[in-house]
């Protein structure tokens, strides 16, 4: 009987980690998709040269980084996945809402000083290591979006 209970207290914290994780990553996914609603009439491109004949009124580089960690629940099946090896599909939402969240946040700064367009946008990704465990596990993961931020309008044509 005591084996039973020393076994079912882990893994009830691990069950704990997972409803608690999905909660927060819900919770998270719901706020980023109503700010990219919100910022859809931004244009964000990547093109070595415009396609269309504009004029630059200013430009700024613009940045939004977000550190988002993966709960226990993750990190178990993670390294359940380690050791026979293929797609580590638990993290691939982590890495997701990491992109989607930097991005918005590039936006947002983008917005904030009066640009409507963001051209050469580049995403740096960093894996932040667990100090607690020497270094070898992972805490989370950093995203880093940046891009130029434009002030454009069409340039007015005569016809």
């Amino acid at each position: 009987m005591e084996n039973l209970i020393s076994l079912s207290f882990p893994l009830f914290l691990l069950l704990l980690t997972y409803f608690i994780g999905s909660h927060l990553e819900s919770n998270h996914y719901k706020s980023i998709r109503e700010r990219e609603a919100a910022t859809k009439d931004m244009v964000v491109i990547n093109f070595p040269r415009f396609p269309f004949d504009v004029e630059i009124e200013r430009a700024d580089m613009v940045m939004g980084s977000v550190v988002v960690s993966h709960d226990h629940f993750k990190r178990f099946l993670a390294q359940l996945r380690i050791i026979v090896g293929g797609r580590i599909k638990s993290y691939e939402p982590l890495l997701d809402r990491a992109r989607r969240e930097a991005v918005l946040r590039m936006k947002d700064q983008a917005l904030a000083r009066g640009h409507n367009t963001v051209v050469n946008i580049r995403l740096e990704t960093s894996r932040l290591a667990n100090s607690r465990r020497g270094g070898k596990g992972t805490a989370g993961v950093e995203m880093l979006a940046y891009g130029t931020a434009l002030t454009i309008r069409a340039k007015d044509y005569e016809g």
